[in-house]
């Protein structure tokens, strides 16, 4: 598995720039770009918790293989995409509706 490969796919998945995966992450710009444009860097366990959980992911699920992390239906990975772009305030109104 390249690791930097992955994130840079779960950040495009979002169509979220370098910056805004830095603030997603609550990490320093120049820490994400320089992982993300260092082919020998890898990030620290500390950056890529932090990482995932602005993907909204466990470390044990962005390790998975692509065919074992497919555990759910194709609408249900279209509305999880669509529910990860939205802001905080819209996420909470999606929640609110379904709950009713």
């Amino acid at each position: 598995m390249d690791i930097i490969e992955k994130i840079k796919e779960l950040r495009d998945e979002r169509g979220w720039s370098t910056n805004q995966l830095a603030l997603e992450a609550e990490l320093t710009q120049s820490t994400v770009s320089t992982l993300l444009t260092k082919a020998s860097a890898l990030p620290s366990l500390d950056t890529l918790t932090h990482l995932c959980d602005a993907f909204g992911m466990t470390l044990a699920q962005f390790f998975l293989e692509e065919e074992q992390s497919e555990l759910v239906s194709v609408q249900e990975k279209l509305l999880i995409d669509h529910y990860r772009k939205l802001s905080d305030d819209k996420k909470k109104a999606v929640l609110t509706l379904l709950s009713d």
